[in-house]
């Protein structure tokens, strides 16, 4: 049986730094109400288009697997921010590798996009339609943000991350998945309006309106992932207690300890990012991942779970069996282009080409649903 081993992985984190005591200057919060919500204390603002990020996290892991970008066959761009509407995010990656042999694609499932793109690369090479891939999770929310509305403004950053796929006869890989979607609950977590930004590239496309019920989206959150993941680990017929390492979705600090109590996992086998990144939407397991193991936490042969939640409300589990190699075979000195400004300084420039407050954006759109009571009650 054919199966798709992990060989190579790469982050790319913008250098600049937004604190909750940045976020206090223009928002009506403090440092001790940020952190005792969610964990959060600073997370990273791109002065660059999510393409860039993802050329440089997908370079650094073609270089950890020692893989040519020539001899690369499928680029998946996991996101729900991207450079332009029309062509594909993941073309954009391939000229920038200099990967003109691979397929390029893109998948939005919000949060869970990179594990989406996980499932659909590891499928492809499994049935021999490829026999290796490079899955990007990659995410510039700081320019779509809605920088007025404070349940939703201390939550996200900016980030990527990336893994090689490769086909191997090894038990290595994805082993078992589940994939759902709470549909009912899609208007819990909503952007609105004309688009944003087109990240980072000069065009400024109109304003947005976040809907973001945090109550309920904790309550979805944690019921789905630890239903996803119970689901994942009876169907591969092991138990918590095989479990080396969970890399969970970073959302948000209680949601992460309510799932681990769930699934009666310890502290010491979470992985947490989500206090120095915030919430990174698609880009939130990978680069969990990969700091996992340039901390070395992860071993050769371990067993990983990694759960996630999504607008959508996408979710998603899945288990991977690491295979025998934890340290690159290759490093690249590619990096992005040099930032000038702080993260403060880049949301402020952001808030400053806003569309004003007085003018709403709620009736640009009509959606082609019922609508819900909007409750955005907090985290």
């Amino acid at each position: 049986m054919l199966n798709a081993s992990i060989t190579g992985w790469g982050k790319c984190m913008p250098p600049a730094i937004l604190t909750n005591k940045d976020l206090a200057t223009f928002l009506e919060t403090n440092d001790q109400w940020i952190t005792s919500r969610t964990g959060i204390a600073e997370r990273r603002v791109t002065h660059v288009q999510p393409s860039e990020m993802a050329h440089v996290a997908g370079a650094r892991a073609l270089a950890c697997a020692a893989l040519p970008a020539d001899k690369l066959e499928l680029i998946v761009y996991g996101s729900c921010t991207n450079d332009e509407q029309v062509p594909n995010s993941a073309s954009g990656v391939q000229y920038r590798l200099g990967a003109g042999n691979a397929a390029a694609m893109d998948v939005d499932t919000a949060c869970t996009s990179f594990l989406y793109g996980l499932s659909t690369a590891t499928a492809m090479i499994r049935t021999g339609v490829v026999a290796n891939a490079l899955v990007i999770g990659v995410e510039a929310i700081s320019p779509y943000m809605d920088w007025r509305n404070r349940n939703v403004a201390v939550l996200f950053g900016d980030g990527a991350a990336a893994v090689v796929l490769q086909q191997s006869k090894a038990p290595e890989g994805v082993i078992g998945e589940t994939l759902g979607c709470i549909a009912e609950a899609r208007h819990t977590l909503r952007v609105r309006g004309i688009g944003g930004a087109y990240v980072n590239a000069g065009v400024m496309m109109g304003d947005t309106s976040w809907d973001f019920d945090g109550q309920e989206i904790f309550k979805r959150a944690v019921k789905g992932m630890v239903t996803a993941s119970k689901a994942v680990m009876a169907k591969c017929n092991v138990s918590a207690a095989d479990i080396d390492l969970v890399v969970p979705h970073q959302a948000n600090l209680r949601i992460i300890s309510a799932l681990s109590q769930r699934l009666e996992v310890p502290d010491d086998k979470v992985m947490l990012t989500v206090q120095r990144y915030g919430n990174m939407s698609a880009a939130t397991v990978p680069v969990a991942l990969v700091e996992a193991l340039e901390q070395g936490r992860v071993k050769p042969g371990a067993l990983i779970l990694m759960p996630a939640f999504g607008g959508g409300l996408t979710l998603c589990s899945h288990l991977v069996r690491w295979g025998q190699r934890v340290t690159p075979l290759g490093n690249t000195d590619l990096d992005l282009t040099p930032c000038t400004q702080s993260g403060l300084e880049l949301v402020n420039a952001i808030r400053a080409i806003k569309i004003p407050a007085d003018r709403s954006v709620a009736g640009l759109m009509a959606p082609n649903f019922p609508e819900r009571e909007n409750n955005t009650r907090g985290i």
